[in-house]
């Protein structure tokens, strides 16, 4: 069983910078692609960002590109999500998810572990 904790959201001005942190558990993280999705009040879940199993490719959401960075340190089993420039409607809850594949995913259906969430709000 793989277990997913992210960490690191909270209130920030527009304009400022977080990084989220996703542990997690297992020995075959370094297998698998990971993916960070976000999900605003009211509104569907949507995809971020994704880093294939050895950091090697990533792809972004148009909304963040410029403005976020995914990594992965696959001996410390965590995917990081680096924010910067946050806008008010980059508020969301921040999920990392695993991938059922080695390559960079955006879509949610192919992702079979999720974690359970961090709030970001970015106030204006």
């Amino acid at each position: 069983q793989v277990q997913l904790v992210e960490s690191g959201g909270g209130l920030v001005q527009a304009g400022g910078s977080l990084r989220l942190s996703c542990a997690a558990s297992g020995r075959t993280f370094s297998t698998y692609a990971m993916g960070w999705f976000r999900q605003a009040p009211g509104k569907e879940r949507i995809f971020v960002a994704t880093i294939s199993w050895n950091g090697g490719m990533t792809y972004y959401a148009d909304s963040v590109k410029g403005r976020v960075t995914i990594s992965r340190d696959n001996p410390k089993n965590t995917v990081y999500l680096q924010m910067n420039g946050l806008k008010p409607e980059d508020t969301a809850v921040y999920y990392c998810a695993r991938a059922r594949a080695s390559t960079v995913v955006t879509a949610d259906q192919r992702y079979d572990y999720w974690g359970q969430g961090t709030q970001v709000t970015v106030s204006s």
